[in-house]
């Protein structure tokens, strides 16, 4: 038997009890007020601080909003802003028919999906853990708008990612994803460098060698971060697999479904699957 290819994206049925769009603790409705609530902070936080840093020229004006766009933590909050806001689609659109709005897009977009709740739930720990042990210098942020700032995109981004490490039905990642997650942040170093080339600044200083003391102190860093990932891909992956095992197979806690159309003749819900949970089959691999 020839061995299963990693990268493919899989025939069987996507997602069969819509683990993305449903949650042990809470039903779709209060899951899908949830996301959004993240997703509108996220995106007030950063217009709000575009708007802010443009009209001070001690924050370094517009000019410095420009700049955001090149430095990793802006991007993942970034991202945890759109995430929420598509989690948040998918989960409504469950909620008010039975069937989400993910399940009717191409295979393509649904492993983008399940890829991009991977970035959700481990680069925001990057993020933290980066700017607080590596980053942050002291004192204390003497504004409150720093110190808010800060907060917002170097701390809570942690906790939204532990509401959906915890909150939501989702199984462990897929192992590959660990080679895209690697992948992507190859390419933000390119464009770390590709930013300096063009721009003449470093968005991080252990990106300098001249700064840092030397090519191989940069290169430990970069490595640094490079296990970091594999790390808490790994814990997060642990922690998914224990809250399924824990609210599932220990607790009963199957999920608080959304009420199905009352005339299908869906595979999904008629399969007799072995590995269902409740009445709602699942296949038990899944390739993303």
């Amino acid at each position: 038997m020839a061995p299963k290819n990693p990268f493919r994206f899989g025939h069987d049925l996507w997602d069969p009890s819509n683990r993305f769009e449903t949650s042990w603790l809470l039903n779709p409705w209060l899951l899908f007020a949830a996301r959004a609530l993240i997703s509108i902070y996220a995106f007030v936080t950063r217009f709000f601080i575009i708007g802010w840093t443009c009209t001070h020229d001690d924050l370094g004006g517009c000019r410095e909003v420009g700049r955001s766009f090149s430095y990793f933590t802006i991007l993942t909050y970034w991202g945890i802003a759109f995430y929420f806001g598509v989690a948040a689609l998918h989960t409504i659109t469950y909620a008010i028919r039975g069937r989400s709005l993910l399940d009717t897009l191409p295979r393509p977009l649904q492993a983008l999906h399940a890829l991009f709740y991977s970035t959700i739930v481990t680069y925001p720990f990057l993020v933290t853990i980066v700017y607080w042990v590596v980053l942050f210098k002291g004192p204390w942020f003497p504004i409150q708008f720093s110190a808010w700032s800060n907060i917002s995109q170097h701390g809570l981004n942690s906790l939204f990612a532990l509401f959906e490490i915890i909150i939501p039905r989702t199984n462990p990642p897929q192992w590959v994803h660990i080679v895209w997650l690697i992948f992507i942040l190859a390419m933000y170093l390119a464009l770390a460098y590709l930013t300096h080339a063009t721009q003449g600044f470093y968005v991080y200083n252990f990106l300098d060698y001249q700064d840092v003391g030397g090519r191989g102190i940069v290169a430990g860093y970069i490595f640094g971060i490079l296990v970091g990932i594999i790390i808490i891909f790994c814990l997060v992956w642990c922690i998914i697999w224990v809250r399924r095992w824990l609210t599932e197979t220990k607790l009963g806690m199957d999920g608080k479904f959304a009420r199905q159309p009352a005339n299908t003749n869906d595979v999904e819900l008629n399969s007799g699957n072995k590995y269902a949970i409740g009445n709602h089959p699942e296949v038990p691999e899944r390739v993303y």
